[in-house]
């Protein structure tokens, strides 16, 4: 490795670089939507559960000590349950709309490296080549390969390198979308879910109220 590195030439620890960008990256992203994500249905059944025991404080702290942007959104929820139904219900979304960045965090980052790590094989792969012609012009007519093979290998490794970088981190890159999507899905039926359980159980209070 340290051999290949050498025939790269400079341009090989900036590429270099990006790889340990890439990795570090990702297993921070990885590690933290993680946390994230949980099942929403048993979260959401253990609410209401406590809720309906008239216990909302014990609810909000559940959410408080519950990793995510789900539980985040329900102790919003919850925090606000005797605003009327329209306030509610963008007091949800805004609670929603300010974790996804959260989530998003350092993805454009990996992205950005997928991208950068090809074009600087592709400059190695041009200074490279600039290195055969130069040689040749030196030692035309008489050129030998020792002559033209420093470039040549630059302009391989270089290459080789970049795209090593580029797919995985690319591959890493979709992987961890997924995973944001799939959170975002949760977020979604969360606050649908907490909104229609904390308006049913006003609408039903009121409605016992009236009857006694």
């Amino acid at each position: 490795m340290w051999e290949l590195t050498v025939k790269g030439g400079w341009i090989m620890w900036p590429i270099l670089a990006c790889s340990v960008g890439a990795t570090l990256l990702f297993f921070e992203r990885l590690f933290h939507l993680h946390r994230a994500q949980i099942k929403p249905d048993d979260f959401l059944n253990g609410i209401y559960t406590i809720v309906n025991r008239g216990n909302t404080a014990e609810a909000v702290s559940i959410c408080d000590e519950t990793p995510g942007p789900v539980a985040y959104m329900v102790r919003s929820a919850l925090l606000h349950a005797d605003e009327p139904p329209e306030p509610l219900k963008q007091t949800i979304a805004k609670a929603g709309l300010a974790e996804i960045p959260r989530l998003e965090k350092n993805l454009g980052g990996l992205l950005t490296i997928a991208q950068v790590a090809p074009l600087l094989g592709l400059m190695g792969t041009v200074i490279g080549l600039i290195r055969v012609f130069m040689a040749m012009e030196q030692n035309a007519p008489l050129a030998e390969i020792g002559d033209i093979s420093g470039g040549i290998w630059q302009a391989l490794v270089t290459t080789a390198v970049g795209l090593c970088v580029s797919i995985p981190s690319f591959a890493a890159y979709n992987f961890l979308l997924s995973r944001v999507e799939a959170i975002t899905l949760n977020m979604e039926y969360a606050s649908d879910e907490i909104y229609r359980f904390l308006v049913y159980e006003r609408s039903s209070g009121e409605s016992s109220d009236e009857t006694l």
